[in-house]
């Protein structure tokens, strides 16, 4: 059965509302749903001041940069992201889907906005605001973690794995203790002797 433009107006306004609930921008809203930026501030944005402001993450360098925290959060969501976009899902269902599994699993603060996810997802498919990827998802050899990576990179034993060096660096980092409790990390099972 062919979908009516009923049909697919709909889809793209409970799409519309999700982000919204996410925190996705007016600009993101529209590259994801193809609805006019006013309908979705008319819309989903009944206060003025509720809408998100400010500029949004347009430029891949800050990757790069990025804190080891940062890393592995990004690093987290595009896993989630490739293996849904793997089974079949569509862009942007997947990128929904993935960014609450997301939440679910990192602590507050969460270092990654929707729309940063959004930017990683568009610079790793090569779609919505590129269209050549930049990013690809490999798997770790060491830990076997899938970490974001840039296209062409060599990857070597822990080399560049924030998940490797959030392991040496977790009995001594307040910080990644906080942002990674130790009750909500993979223990190996006690042995009785």
């Amino acid at each position: 059965m062919m979908s009516t433009r009923a049909d697919r107006q709909l889809c793209a306004i409970r799409l519309a509302q999700d982000c919204a609930q996410l925190g996705a921008r007016v600009r993101t809203i529209h590259h994801l749903t193809g609805l006019n930026p006013r309908d979705v501030q008319r819309l989903f944005f009944n206060d003025p001041q509720a809408i998100p402001r400010g500029r949004p993450p347009n430029s891949l360098e800050w990757y790069h940069g990025a804190n080891l925290i940062a890393r592995a959060e990004s690093s987290i969501f595009m896993s989630m992201y490739r293996r849904l976009r793997n089974t079949g899902f569509g862009a942007a269902e997947t990128l929904v889907s993935a960014y609450r599994g997301y939440q679910a699993v990192c602590q507050c603060p969460h270092r990654i906005s929707f729309d940063r996810a959004f930017d990683l997802a568009s610079h790793t498919d090569g779609i919505w605001l590129t269209s050549t990827p930049v990013f690809e998802v490999l798997a770790c050899p060491t830990c076997g973690s899938d970490v974001l990576m840039a296209i062409g990179t060599v990857v070597h034993l822990g080399d560049n794995c924030p998940f490797c060096k959030l392991v040496q660096r977790y009995s001594c980092d307040p910080r990644l203790q906080a942002s990674f409790p130790k009750n909500g990390m993979a223990t190996a099972p006690a042995t009785t002797p």
